[in-house]
């Protein structure tokens, strides 16, 4: 069986601070999620919202930590970074249509911020040097131009294996 050394000693996922407070902010989601009115179809509609954001803060988390790409973690990066400035946002929808529990949102928001510190500790520790040049632009480590020349892109192939 073919053993890689990286993967063996790499953290568990669910070892992780960030993943930690992940599952804490969607239990605590959840539950609160349960107090939404099920006659209510605006609320139903905010609770799967809510439901699906704070599951991203885990499921792009365990996808980042499966990549050694910086850019394939930045983008995960991206994805949470949303996903958590929406279920930030979510108490002004849950009082725009009158969920009378909503003050116990402000619980959420607390958690998200404490993610927020997590998530910058995280984010600082990719590996700015595994990367493949992102041509968009946006991924790109520190340094490193969608204009750049890729050094794989200039290996001569013809004679190699003549």
């Amino acid at each position: 069986m073919f053993e890689d050394e990286d993967y063996k000693d790499r953290t568990d996922v669910k070892d992780l601070p960030i993943y930690k407070k992940g599952q804490e902010i969607r239990d605590v989601v959840q539950i609160l999620s349960e107090l939404i009115p099920e006659d209510n179809e605006q609320l139903q509609w905010v609770k799967s919202e809510m439901l699906y954001h704070a599951s991203l803060l885990t499921v792009k988390v365990a996808g980042a930590h499966g990549v050694d790409l910086y850019d394939l973690k930045m983008e995960a990066a991206t994805f949470i970074r949303k996903a958590a400035c929406d279920l930030k946002l979510m108490n002004y929808s849950l009082e725009e249509f009158g969920f009378k529990e909503a003050e116990y949102f402000q619980i959420v928001r607390r958690l998200i911020e404490e993610y927020r510190l997590l998530f910058i500790d995280w984010v600082a520790g990719f590996d700015k040097w595994s990367y493949i040049t992102d041509r968009w632009g946006l991924f790109n480590p520190p340094g490193v131009s969608p204009f750049d020349n890729d050094p794989d892109e200039n290996i001569p192939f013809t004679g190699l294996f003549d």
